[in-house]
Formats: structure tokens, C-alpha cells, sequence
């Protein structure tokens, strides 16, 4: 399922639907029984994906997008449409939490891009206002030249004076537009560590979950053949 740099980060098990394409009301089964469901994260790329197999059979291979909504509409059913694949799918829990645990899944891999076009739009300002400040300093330079070699010093002394002045002025307010811009770069950048550091304990968190779920279910087991 997932290749290079494509990682499970959860995996449940649901029943899974996919919407009736004829009235687009009801919903038909896609498997007989649960099935594994796993959320999927694409480092390469940078992207989500929820897939899931029914024996060989892929039955849901979605690649999550930011205008995609994950909607829960009771306590253990939820949906979203996928456009590329041109249906709805739901999925259906045995309990509300596994719901609750997919619904944040969704949440997160959404913020996800948000960040992205954040930081390259801070970038891009950043890129902006160093451009316009070496054009500044360029134009602080010729006016130098121009004050040095003017014929007529007196007449022309107070004007250069007032424009250097006034450059200088333009400079040191772009100086404080970089700097502005550069400290917000740093807080997004401190903000996605701590997005990371809280994805990296809610993945400890969930592994410590599945290991007590497995002994539960191990010890289910042991009793369940004594009892007989």
C-alpha cells in the first residue's frame, strides 16, 4: 500500500459504504463484514491518504485534499465525499472513540497545507523586502555619487539632503518589515515542531492503546477456550 516515504500513523476497523450513485441517498456496503481502515502519511509528498482492503481488493484508496470534510453524522457513522474518485464513502465503528480518533486525524492533516502556504507566503514577502531594500540601498548609493559630484552644491544641497534623508527613512522601515517578517517565520517554524512533537506523542499513545487491546483480546481468548 504505501511506498517511499509513506507511513500507517492509524488503523482501525469499520464497516465501509460508499453512496448509492443512482439516488445518491443510500448506502451500499462494500464488504461483507469490518474491515482494517488505515490513515496513511506521505512524507515525500506531503500528503494524506485513507485506505482500505478488503482481501486484495482496495475498497477505499483516498488521498485526503484541504477542501475535503470529514462529517460525523452520529455517534458512530461518519462520511466525506472524494471528488477524484467521484463518491462518497462512510465508514461505520464499533465504538464512538475510533470515530472521534479519525475525525482528529482529519483535522490535523488539513492543517497540514495551511502551514505550507504560510511559510512560503512568508518567504516570498521576505524575498520581497530584501529585493526592495538592496534597490533602496542602490538608490542611497547613486544619490551619494550625485552629491559628490554636483557643479552647483549650494542650490541643489538642501534637496539631495532631504531625499537622502528620506531614502534613509524608506530603509530603515524595510529593515523593520524583514525583521518583522523573519521573527514570524521563526514562531511558524516553532509552531510545526510542536505539531510534530504532539503527532509523535499521540502515535506513543495509540501504540500503547493497540498493545493493551491485543492483551485484552489475547486474554479473551485464553478464557474463552478454558470456559469450553
Amino acid at each position: 500500500m504505501g511506498g517511499g516515504g509513506e507511513q500507517p500513523i492509524y488503523s482501525t476497523r469499520a464497516h465501509v459504504f460508499q453512496i448509492d450513485p443512482n439516488t445518491k441517498k443510500n448506502w451500499l456496503p462494500t464488504s461483507k463484514h469490518a474491515v482494517t481502515v488505515s490513515y496513511f502519511y506521505d512524507s515525500t509528498r506531503n500528503v494524506y491518504r485513507i485506505i482500505s482492503l478488503d482481501g486484495t481488493k482496495a475498497i477505499i484508496n483516498s488521498t485526503i485534499s484541504p477542501n475535503m470534510t470529514f462529517t460525523k453524522t452520529s455517534q458512530k457513522f461518519g462520511q466525506w465525499a472524494d471528488s477524484r474518485a467521484n463518491t462518497v464513502y462512510g465508514l461505520g465503528f464499533s465504538t464512538e472513540h475510533h470515530l472521534s480518533k479519525v475525525t482528529e486525524l482529519e483535522c490535523q492533516s488539513n492543517q497540514t497545507p495551511v502551514i505550507k502556504s504560510q511559510k512560503t507566503e512568508l518567504n516570498q514577502t521576505i524575498e520581497e523586502l530584501e529585493s526592495a531594500l538592496r534597490d533602496k540601498e542602490e538608490e542611497m548609493e547613486k544619490l551619494k555619487e550625485e552629491l559628490e559630484n554636483m557643479n552647483d552644491l549650494m542650490e541643489q544641497k538642501d534637496t539631495l539632503t532631504q531625499k537622502l534623508e528620506e531614502t534613509e527613512l524608506r530603509s530603515r522601515v524595510l529593515e523593520e518589515q524583514l525583521a518583522g517578517a523573519e521573527q514570524r517565520l521563526e514562531e511558524n517554524q516553532e509552531e510545526q515542531e510542536n505539531f510534530r512533537k504532539s503527532l509523535r506523542t499521540l502515535l506513543e499513545l495509540l501504540d500503547g492503546k493497540i498493545f493493551e487491546l491485543t492483551e485484552l483480546r489475547d486474554t479473551l481468548a485464553r478464557l474463552i477456550e478454558e470456559a469450553s
